[in-house]
């Protein structure tokens, strides 16, 4: 089954995103719609999905506007920015991930988002 576009909903922000043609892209969206809580971690923000996938051609180095799943704690990650174990302005993750998409739009957006917010992700026609 192809993968196509998802909507990303927290509190009153609505984004798009493109999912890849990958493993982890397909699981996760078989597995939709996901509900979640907001964690925050620098510019990334990230939340445990019930997916399990192992690395498939994970990444240390990200970029802006990635979505990325990270296997040691089954998260579903958006990257909009430096985190703490960035140097200078790359964009690294905790631990590699498995990139499965792409935000649609500006991902700055993501910045006034709070830890312990609600996100959605769905399917999008």
């Amino acid at each position: 089954m192809a993968t196509g576009k998802i909507m990303i909903t927290v509190e009153d922000l609505k984004m798009y995103a493109e999912l890849n043609n990958n493993e982890t892209a397909k699981k996760i969206w078989e597995a939709l719609p996901i509900e979640g809580s907001v964690n925050t971690w620098g510019d990334e923000i990230y939340f445990s999905i019930q997916v399990k996938v192992g690395l498939e051609n994970a990444k240390a180095v990200v970029l802006e506007g990635d979505l990325g799943y990270w296997p040691p704690g089954n998260a579903f990650c958006i990257f909009f920015g430096p985190t703490p174990a960035s140097e200078g302005e790359e964009i690294r993750p905790a631990s590699p991930v498995n990139v499965f998409g792409k935000i649609i739009g500006d991902p700055q957006v993501f910045k006034k988002v709070r830890s312990g917010a609600k996100i959605i992700i769905e399917k999008s026609e």
